[in-house]
């Protein structure tokens, strides 16, 4: 759960855009603050996430005002929506928080799109788990909320020890190629994995750097044994990918030495369509790690109204004037998602 203390640069409204601030001054200098009703929603259907870590900063910039004053609805992060639903509802001095609308809208719009990713490849890999493996894609200051965004996603694990962090869990991943270089054998690479790491980090080898797939994927289960979780199948393009065929055959060869316990796992540009590739192929994937689709979606579109000021309907042609119905909205105790 995303409850870290917003940076300096949301607080202070440096990564705001600039009307915002401007409009804050002109409404100061004229003396107006009045109490309105913004609606948050997506013009496109999705799973929400980052509407916890908006709940944190509205808890800091709202949590002095009386509770009259204040009122916070919205949804959890995990919870699908649709088309524009209304995912959160401020009740406030315009004031205390309209400063902060882009940061809310970004946080949520990104997050949203990288779990709504990351829930159309879990759903094509049903009942098989998805891991995300999109760091490498993305500015590292943001790597652990995009982790973070693919497990609400309903990812099982993610790469990055700040991602897993964030949702409780423990990082996962096997070896770079670049460590199986420097060993020149895939197999003296694995010994030392297994010799240096700790037990509880699962033996997952890479064995596609040298040699045939299911030849090396055979050399590393005979010298691991039960050590071995499984074996990770990263083919490049360049070598025509991981096939279905591919799978097949390291599964069978690897069941025909006595190696029925060692999981196989596929990596290397994954989308949904892939994913269903193998299933339609009764390919044998233990699970799939996900990159590039979750990590490169398109954020949700979504946008902030103003639907009341001082209790009277109103809203921009196009919209209806007053608050809409939305049963589905909690009300939030800004106290409890103040982080310190």
């Amino acid at each position: 759960m995303l409850r870290r203390r917003p940076s300096r640069e949301i607080l202070t409204g440096d990564s705001a855009d600039v009307y915002f601030a401007r409009a804050a001054e002109i409404l100061a200098a004229e003396g107006l603050d009045p109490i309105v009703v913004m609606e948050v929603f997506s013009r496109r259907a999705g799973i929400l996430c980052g509407i916890d870590e908006a709940k944190v900063l509205l808890a800091h910039v709202l949590g002095e005002a009386p509770p009259d004053e204040a009122v916070v609805e919205a949804l959890a992060d995990g919870d699908q929506f649709s088309t524009k639903e209304v995912v959160l509802r401020i009740r406030a001095r315009y004031r205390a928080f309209g400063l902060f609308e882009t940061a809310i809208l970004g946080m949520i719009a990104q997050s949203s799109g990288w779990a709504t990713a990351a829930r159309e490849c879990v759903e094509a890999a049903a009942p098989r788990p998805v891991i995300s493996f999109g760091a490498r894609h993305v500015h590292p200051d943001i790597t652990d909320t995009l982790d973070y965004a693919a497990i609400v996603g309903g990812c099982v694990g993610a790469s990055t020890p700040a991602g897993a962090r964030l949702a409780s869990l423990s990082p996962t991943g096997t070896m770079p190629h670049s460590l199986v270089l420097i060993f020149g054998d895939t197999v003296r690479a694995a010994q030392a994995f297994d010799r240096v790491l700790s037990p509880d980090v699962p033996r997952i080898v890479l064995v596609d750097t040298f040699r045939d797939e299911a030849e090396e994927a055979l050399r590393v289960a005979d010298a691991l044994g039960d050590r071995l979780y499984g074996i990770r199948l990263d083919t490049p393009a360049e070598r025509g990918r991981v096939t279905a065929d591919l799978v097949l055959e390291v599964r069978a060869r690897l069941d025909q030495a006595g190696h029925d316990h060692v999981r196989i796992i596929v990596s290397g540009g994954l989308t949904p369509d892939r994913i269903r590739y193998f299933a339609d192929a009764g390919a044998p994937v233990d699970s799939f790690a996900v990159g590039g689709y979750i990590s490169g979606a398109t954020p949700m579109d979504f946008t902030g109204d103003l639907k009341e000021i001082d209790g009277r309907p109103i809203a921009k042609r196009g919209r209806i004037p007053g608050a809409t119905d939305s049963p589905r909205l909690g009300r939030i105790d800004l106290a409890e998602w103040r982080a310190t």
